[in-house]
C-alpha cells in the first residue's frame, strides 16, 4: 500500500480559517475542511475523468471504519515499540503543517472528506514510504523525509498523492473487485473465510495494507494530488523534483514506496504535462 532539509513549518495563513488541532499524538481535522472546502473553484484544472463505479459495492462508512481500526492498532504498536514519533518532534509537526494546508482542498474532490477525522503520524523507520488510508488517516516513515531529503514541496506531493488515492477511493474499488462487496459484507462473510460478521472490519483493514493500486490509479493520484499541493501554494515542479529522487533511489533497500510507486521516464512526462494546468493554481495561492 501507499506514504529534511527544513525543519521549519509554513507560516499559518491568515486567510484561511483556524483549525483546532487535537491534544493527542495524532491531529484530527473533520467539519472545518468543509467551510473552506465551499469557496474553491467548481472545476478542477486535471483531468482524471470519472471514479469506478465499483467502488459504490462496498460501504464507504464500512471500509473507511476498518480503515480506522487498522489504522490505530498500528499507530498503538509502534507507540508500544517506542518508533511512534511525538508530537513535539519538529519532522511531525511539519507533516501536520503541510496536511494543513492541504486539506481544505480536498471536498472538491469528495464529498465525504469534510466528515473524515483526518489524521497524520510518523513512524521512525528506515522504510521509504507513507500511505493514506480510507477516511484520512496519513502515516510518513522517516526513511523517505531523511534519505530523500525532501523539501517542504516535495512532502507536499508526496502527501496530496496519498491523500488522493482516498479521496479518489482507490481502496474501495481495489477491495470490490476483489470480491468485497456489500452482499459479502452483510451476509457472506462467513463463506469467503472472513470469520463471523463482527470480524468483517478488522479482516477489510488487513487486507487494506496489502492493496496494490493500478497503473491508471497511480496516474489519477499523480495528478489530483499535483493540484491539491498547487491549490495549497506549493511549487508544482517539485513534483519532477520528486520522482526524479525516487528514480535515484528505486535500487535502494527499504524503498517501500517504490514497490508500489514505479517511477520512470513516463510518470514524469505526465507530471511536466500537467505543470501549466495548476500553475496559476500556484501562483495565484501564493498571492493569497
Amino acid at each position: 500500500m501507499c506514504f529534511l532539509c527544513d525543519l521549519k513549518s509554513p507560516a499559518p495563513d491568515t486567510h484561511r480559517p483556524e483549525h483546532v488541532w487535537s491534544a493527542r499524538r495524532a491531529f484530527l481535522l473533520a467539519g472545518t475542511a468543509a467551510a473552506a472546502g465551499a469557496a474553491l473553484p467548481a472545476a478542477a484544472q486535471v483531468d482524471v475523468g470519472e471514479g469506478s463505479q465499483l467502488r459504490k459495492l462496498v460501504p464507504a462508512d464500512e471500509l473507511e471504519g476498518a480503515a480506522g481500526q487498522q489504522y490505530g492498532q498500528m499507530m498503538a504498536e509502534a507507540k508500544a515499540k517506542n518508533v511512534l514519533m511525538p508530537d513535539s518532534a519538529p519532522q511531525v509537526q511539519r507533516l501536520r503543517s503541510i496536511a494543513r494546508r492541504i486539506i481544505p482542498f480536498t471536498p472538491q474532490w469528495n464529498s465525504r472528506a469534510p466528515q473524515w477525522k483526518w489524521e497524520v503520524n510518523l513512524i521512525q523507520s528506515a522504510q521509504i514510504n507513507a500511505f493514506c488510508m480510507p477516511g484520512g488517516k496519513i502515516a510518513f516513515y522517516t526513511g523517505i523525509l531523511e534519505k530523500l531529503a525532501l523539501s517542504d514541496d516535495e512532502t507536499a506531493m508526496i502527501m496530496g498523492h496519498e491523500m488522493a488515492h482516498a479521496l479518489r477511493e482507490h481502496a474501495r474499488s481495489r477491495v470490490a473487485k476483489s470480491g468485497a462487496t456489500s452482499a459479502v459484507l452483510s451476509i457472506g462473510a462467513q463463506l469467503l473465510g472472513l470469520g463471523q460478521l463482527g470480524d468483517v472490519a478488522a479482516n477489510l483493514g488487513t487486507q487494506l495494507l496489502t492493496l496494490k493500486f493500478s497503473r491508471e490509479d497511480e496516474t489519477e493520484a499523480d495528478l489530483v494530488g499535483l493540484e491539491l499541493a498547487a491549490r495549497s501554494a506549493y511549487q508544482p515542479r517539485a513534483s519532477v523534483t520528486l520522482w526524479q529522487k525516487m528514480a535515484a533511489n528505486s535500487g535502494g533497500s527499504n524503498a517501500s514506496f517504490l514497490s508500489t510507486h514505479p517511477s520512470g521516464p513516463e510518470r514524469i512526462r505526465q507530471l511536466e504535462a500537467n505543470l501549466p494546468k495548476v500553475q496559476g493554481l500556484y501562483e495565484q495561492a501564493r498571492k493569497g
